[in-house]
């Protein structure tokens, strides 16, 4: 396990064409990923998160474009992510290819889909193979002393022990601010529905649509 700055994310992006995983800042907090379609590293991550199979990890895209390639958008979808990407919201997206949602069923179909900013982000557009991502936090009800995923390298390497992960690269961001979710739409149906609030405000997602979203 090697920990590392920002500048050497080339390490963790070998680390992930390996078949290994690594542990990225955001601005919310520390995600473990791994290759999205590289079915005994996600596994792992189910594993280790103690995290229901049915609950899906996140995709995480290099760009829009690309996203365009494996994911059908409809107009609401568009216009979603043309407003917050690269940013904190995910989208509910159906794949194009059967064939490829299937050798990807670690991020579901459809697919938790999000063009991140940051590190996250640039470990996306470095990556050759796509990136599954998750928060680093044991899953399950949280009781009131679990303080969430990790916002720090202590508590990532608490979560680790706890998990029993055991990623090659550590990218150390040093103090997450935000401690809090991505938003995630619904896109699967042409009408967008709210499926959770988190930095991405539910005004903001109205404003965007041009009309006031519905909860999912």
């Amino acid at each position: 396990m090697r920990t590392v700055s920002p500048q050497d994310l080339d390490l963790a992006v070998r680390a992930i064409e390996s078949g290994e995983l690594v542990v990225i800042p955001t601005t919310r907090w520390y995600m473990i990923c791994a290759d999205a379609g590289n079915a005994q590293a996600c596994e792992s991550i189910f594993t280790g998160k103690r995290r229901p199979g049915a609950k899906s990890l996140a995709y995480v895209a290099p760009s829009l474009s690309a996203c365009r390639d494996h994911f059908d958008l409809s107009a609401e979808a568009e216009r979603l992510a043309t407003a917050f990407w690269p940013g904190d919201l995910a989208l509910l997206l159906p794949w194009r290819d059967a064939e490829e949602a299937a050798r990807h069923s670690a991020v579901g179909s459809p697919s938790l889909t999000t063009v991140a900013p940051g590190v996250l982000g640039k470990l996306a557009a470095m990556s050759r193979v796509p990136i599954a991502a998750t928060t680093a936090n044991i899953s399950g009800d949280a009781g009131p002393e679990d303080p969430g995923p990790a916002v720090t390298i202590a508590e990532v390497h608490r979560f680790l022990t706890a998990s029993g992960l055991k990623p090659s690269v550590i990218v150390d961001g040093g103090v997450c601010p935000a401690a809090n979710h991505m938003t995630i739409v619904d896109c699967f149906t042409p009408e967008a529905k709210l499926v959770r609030t988190g930095l991405v405000h539910q005004r903001s997602v109205s404003a965007a649509l041009g009309r006031e979203v519905q909860r999912a």
